[in-house]
């Protein structure tokens, strides 16, 4: 049933009854899959005992499962999700009074939770099934810290070893996150390192490096295969965390449809796919069923832009060349974002999953400069009251930018965009933005090309 805009509350929450009991699998609904991981030394598809040397076993499996529409979510997820469960749809009343625009715009509001971001609904899951299978811990790494915070509250709630390889850069200016890690039992280690082969080697071929999500990747998968009882496991990306994530978005349709409210477009910040495959997967899903249509967009940082300015092929997850290939957008594994570049989003690549439907022409993606990025999340913070993420900040950036557009117009559009978490251990990126410190870095076509000379060679495919 429809309803005029004058009876959405600001706040839109769902009941605990009305929560999502699976998670939603959208290669379920893809006819054309996403392209299979491949094994690097043999070039054949990963199978489910070699991945599950690096991942747990339940996790391998959901990662190659491209068949299975929904999985259900196990009842200490689900009663671990109901501590911070249901997350607001928020109608932004305030915001779009300051722009003056027709347009109606909703965003789904993740922070709520102690890690501050969207990343604890896969961490929970992760970790559980690292417990069911009998391990003592996990490896991973961070780029932000909003994922190792997420993985050291999950760990620490069952009693589980984290160990944790942060992007240098990020270690070093976001302290506070990297003492969040910490206070819940995690051990934090500044990436690259001199504590793994795969770090050392990276050292001496990028001194002085501030790191990448792509060097941690490394170190910790070689930390995990090199520990008894112990499983990687990864934030961002992987076709398990995107299922994982899927809560997000169907939480946030089940709230638009109990208002009778059909977003136009939908916009969520993209650096490895985790939280903009979570908000569209239903949405998406009707797409790919024809039973709807949406204006997907998926934004960038212009500093790492792998989607706007990438190349479709296979390349290795990682910078040290130890994971599985992946046919994705990608900029080259051992493309080094710039230290300037105050937000997460640092991965050289796009999930797999994400990347088939970009090519596929069934989304659109856009990169955005990072002073205006912080221009957008202020002027959010100080009409909306929330003090947002850098990376959540570059959806607020565009969703700002087509409001403007139905301002020009005339169009009462309505926009859903992502709002990943929170902004509070991001204050030295803030404080650098209001000294008129921060600059728009933006690497040179030759910068990207030579990346992608390194891509490896696959035959039938790069």
């Amino acid at each position: 049933m429809s309803q005029t805009s004058k009876e959405i509350p600001y706040k839109i929450y769902l009941e605990e009854s009305e929560l999502p009991k699976q998670w939603y699998n959208l290669r379920a609904d893809m006819k054309k899959k996403p392209a299979p991981l491949l094994n690097p030394g043999t070039g054949a598809p990963m199978t489910l005992d070699e991945l599950s040397v690096v991942f747990c076993r339940e996790l391998a499996k959901q990662e190659l499962d491209n068949d299975t529409k929904f999985f259900d979510i196990p009842q200490e997820i689900f009663d671990f999700y109901k501590m911070y469960r249901p997350a607001p749809l928020v109608r932004a009343y305030f915001l779009e009074r300051a722009l003056g625009t027709p347009a109606k715009i909703y965003y789904k509001f993740e922070g709520n939770n102690t890690s501050g971001s969207h990343k604890l609904n896969s961490a929970i899951a992760q970790a559980y099934y690292a417990k069911q299978q009998g391990l003592k811990g996990v490896t991973t790494e961070t780029g932000a810290g909003q994922w190792g915070t997420a993985l050291s509250m999950a760990c620490a709630f069952l009693d589980m070893d984290c160990q944790v390889y942060m992007v240098k850069v990020s270690y070093e200016q976001k302290p506070f996150r990297r003492e969040v890690m910490r206070t819940y039992g995690a051990k934090v280690t500044p990436s690259p390192s001199n504590t793994t082969n795969v770090g050392r080697k990276i050292l001496e071929e990028f001194p002085g490096t501030g790191g990448s999500l792509g060097c941690a990747i490394s170190e910790a998968v070689e930390a995990a295969v090199s520990q008894e009882g112990y499983r990687y496991v990864l934030g961002s990306v992987l076709n398990q965390v995107l299922l994982h994530q899927s809560v997000i978005g169907l939480e946030a349709k089940a709230a638009m449809d109990k208002y009778g409210v059909k977003p136009d477009i939908i916009i969520g910040c993209a650096g490895g796919g985790s939280n903009l495959g979570g908000l569209i997967a239903p949405f998406m899903g009707e797409k790919l069923r024809g039973e709807a249509d949406y204006r997907i967009i998926a934004v960038e940082p212009a500093s790492c832009p792998s989607f706007t300015r990438g190349t479709y092929a296979y390349d290795f997850c990682d910078t040290g060349a130890v994971c599985p290939l992946a046919k994705m957008y990608t900029l080259g594994s051992t493309f080094m974002p710039s230290p300037n570049h105050a937000g997460g989003l640092r991965y050289h690549g796009m999930s797999s999953t994400l990347s088939e439907l970009y090519d596929q022409g069934l989304m659109e993606a856009t990169s955005v400069e990072q002073t205006s990025v912080f221009e957008a999340a202020e002027q959010f913070a100080r009409v909306e009251g929330i003090l947002p993420a850098p990376e959540s900040s570059h959806a607020i950036r565009v969703a700002i930018d087509e409001a403007l557009k139905c301002k020009e117009t005339g169009e009462e559009k309505t926009i859903l965009f992502g709002l990943t978490g929170t902004g509070y251990f991001d204050m030295v990126a803030y404080e650098k933005y209001n000294n008129g410190e921060m600059s728009d870095y933006i690497p040179t076509d030759e910068d990207i090309a030579k990346s992608l000379a390194k891509l490896p060679k696959v035959p039938g495919e790069n």
